[in-house]
């Protein structure tokens, strides 16, 4: 018998799940922690392993297909080599975002838990306002680790939120990262969540995004890939260049229409959208021993159209009512 698929009323199949492992991170990026912090909670309302390889089971069971584990940072939760292995053994394909801090200390176990791709958040190439953005100073660290997981022949994507007047001058330089290495960049519009001080100015849509490109490239040199279906981006390449890059706008153009992700939260939160602010309790039920499954199937034909039931993301989206975690309690 086939397995029971999560099909929302507008007939989207979810068969994605981002799983948060922790809320911590050992950078903090302005634009997903907020500058005072996070509340730090007790450790006994976040899903331990076995908690979060049993749930994540449940989803198998519902057809989800693939799962990306996602923070905070989840490289720097305390048990994550054994939870890898552990998430290894479910029927899905795998694969993690990380900012590279810590990778060169989990190669083997990726490898043994056949994780081969890799997203790893980078917004500036440049050292000094790296250590800017993430009021941290590991920008040499990242970037041998970049190189270290391209030499073991991981696929390596570089997520870089674009922000103006921070490092939208750099665009062009992040593609030519792709000339001589089989990677992909994506740039991300700046999107609102709690704290990171979002306003319509600081965002570069993806029609400005390209602008940069179009300054940089002939327009015959720049090439549109066929994307993947459910891709959140929409991909090129530049001639001649072993690696692409795409533009992820989830602000100016949506990918809403073949969205096929669920994200559960470190504390054991189910969303059915980034944007969302409804949230479904999985972790305490399922602790109680109760089926989960029902509640699953309620979150998802929950879902909005679109951006969680934002009716306009434009200039007046100020005006609206409504809050969100920040980004290191969502999972990216």
């Amino acid at each position: 018998m086939a397995s029971p698929q999560l099909v929302d009323r507008f007939g989207r199949v979810h068969d994605y799940l981002r799983i948060s492992l922790t809320e911590r991170c050992n950078l903090r990026c302005f634009y997903c922690m907020p500058e005072c912090g996070i509340e730090l909670r007790d450790n006994a309302v976040f899903m331990t392993e076995e908690e979060t390889i049993g749930i994540a089971k449940i989803f198998t069971e519902l057809g989800v297909k693939k799962i990306r584990l996602t923070g905070g940072e989840p490289l720097v939760k305390k048990n994550a080599h054994e939870l890898i292995l552990g998430m290894s053994s479910l029927p899905v394909k795998m694969a993690i975002t990380s900012n590279g801090v810590l990778v060169d200390r989990f190669i083997q176990t990726f490898e043994k838990a056949g994780l081969k791709t890799i997203n790893i958040s980078l917004d500036s190439i440049d050292k000094y306002k790296f250590n800017e953005i993430t009021r941290r100073d590991y920008h040499d660290r990242i970037i041998n680790n970049i190189h270290l997981l391209l030499s073991k022949g991981f696929r390596v994507k570089l997520n870089a939120v674009v922000i103006r007047g921070v490092n939208e001058v750099e665009i062009p330089q992040f593609i030519e990262l792709t000339k001589s290495f089989d990677l992909s960049v994506r740039f991300i519009e700046f999107m609102p969540f709690d704290g990171n001080q979002w306003n319509w100015d600081k965002m570069l849509s993806y029609k400005e995004i390209m602008e940069h490109v179009a300054s940089a490239y002939d327009q015959d040199d720049v090439i549109r890939l066929n994307d993947e279906p459910n891709d959140t981006s929409k991909n090129y390449k530049i001639k001649g260049f072993k690696g692409s890059f795409g533009i992820i706008s989830p602000v100016s153009s949506p990918f809403c229409e073949s969205c096929n992700r669920l994200r559960l939260t470190a504390d054991g939160r189910l969303k059915n959208c980034l944007f969302g602010q409804e949230e479904f309790n999985l972790l305490e039920p399922f602790r109680n021993g109760e089926d989960i499954k029902p509640i699953i199937l309620n979150a998802v034909q929950a879902k909005h159209k679109e951006r969680g039931g934002i009716t306009a993301l434009d200039h007046t989206f100020a005006d609206q009512k409504w809050a969100n975690r920040s980004m290191t309690t969502i999972g990216g």
